[in-house]
């Protein structure tokens, strides 16, 4: 038998050695380890205007950072980090880097004891306030919410639940103004049938809302239900809601059955008017529909639609989609400059990296 020499035996150790932490490496990769989550791929982009190319980088890259959800939506970057929902898990997570995700608050939206029996329990869009205090769409809990503090034992303060005696649908995604009133949309989609006939549906319309003095409402008192003021009502589905740098046009769009994004003029009360359509997307076939938007510090818009994010300039023209994969739902601003967007959706939490700033998600006169 032929022996082995003692080199020949420490080589073979320090070969097993590296072995073990190559196997605990792609094991831990398998796993989905949240810490080295992060995927970086070619961004595609679906070039419509020559314009992009100020927006979007020529070498940009599109980076998934976390995945293993059903369908995440709302997305806001408070300080370090990232705070989204996952709605059919009923839980508001965030995510940080070189941490990865943890669950922020669960139950976010339904509370009830039973089985929620519907496909979307959890609370929807987010913003923060100028106090910076976290602003949630109950969506299944069919109200607007405030947490006191960035706590998930905070008071939860309720802004609105009703109109005019009727529960809510499901408000859906929610954006302050800087004079501190606060506007959201609430179409069915939190129902258990998501249907405008479903039986606890109690309002006609799927409205666009105004909450007058949502800043100022004191923690824990009961929503000042005789001021909420219904500023748009001929949306079959509004959903994602945003205003103009300028505060002049607030923007909504619409996801079913027809693909709109609208725009309003904002009175000097705070109400709209001239409803003006920007873009209709009908026609377009590709996974996804009209969901959560954003602006940058140029007055154009960022919006979940088909096919991924869209680019769309203040004229109403589209300058190109960011292709993501799956369905996208909706956007956030991120990073000390701002030129981060953050992407939720159906496979995961995605970024990239642009060129001009997003525009300030708080602002106070």
């Amino acid at each position: 038998m032929k022996r082995i020499s003692l080199r020949s035996l420490l080589a073979l150790s320090a070969v097993a050695v590296l072995c073990s932490f190559t196997l605990a490496a792609v094991s831990a990769a398998v796993a989905g380890d949240p810490a080295d989550a992060i995927v970086a791929t070619p961004l595609k982009l679906d070039r419509l205007d020559a314009s992009i190319d100020r927006i979007v980088p020529a070498d940009a890259k599109l980076e998934r950072v976390a995945t293993g959800f059903t369908w995440t939506e709302g997305p806001v970057w408070i300080k370090d980090r990232l705070y989204f929902a996952e709605i059919p898990s009923n839980s508001i997570r965030t995510w940080t880097s070189g941490k990865g995700t943890e669950i922020f608050l669960q139950p976010s939206g339904y509370k009830g004891s039973a089985p929620y029996g519907g496909p979307e329990s959890g609370s929807n869009g987010m913003t923060v306030d100028v106090r910076g205090r976290l602003t949630a769409a109950g969506h299944a809990q069919r109200d607007i919410f405030r947490l006191e503090t960035l706590d998930p034992k905070a008071q939860q303060t309720v802004l609105a639940d009703s109109y005019k005696g009727k529960k809510l649908n499901s408000p859906n995604d929610v954006v302050y103004k800087s004079d501190g009133s606060a506007y959201f949309t609430d179409p069915p989609y939190g129902l258990r049938t998501q249907s405008d006939k479903d039986p606890e549906k109690q309002l006609d319309i799927n409205g666009v809302y105004r909450i007058p003095h949502a800043l100022t409402q004191k923690a824990g008192s009961e929503p000042a239900r005789d001021e909420l003021q219904l500023l748009v009502s001929d949306l079959t589905r509004p959903n994602g809601i945003a205003f103009s740098p300028d505060e002049k046009y607030l923007y909504v769009n619409n996801s079913q059955p027809k693909k709109l994004w609208m725009r309003y003029t904002v009175k000097p009360d705070g109400t709209v008017t001239d409803a003006k359509l920007l873009y209709d997307a009908t026609k377009d076939n590709r996974p996804g529909v009209p969901d959560g938007m954003k602006v940058d510090s140029e007055g154009n818009i960022y919006s979940a639609g088909p096919g991924g994010i869209w680019i769309i300039s203040p004229e109403g023209k589209p300058l190109g989609t960011i292709l993501v994969p799956g369905r996208t739902s909706n956007v956030a601003w991120a990073g000390a400059d701002r030129k981060t967007l953050y992407i939720t959706g159906s496979e995961g939490i995605f970024r990239v990296h642009l060129k001009i700033a997003g525009e300030p998600l708080v602002k106070a006169k």
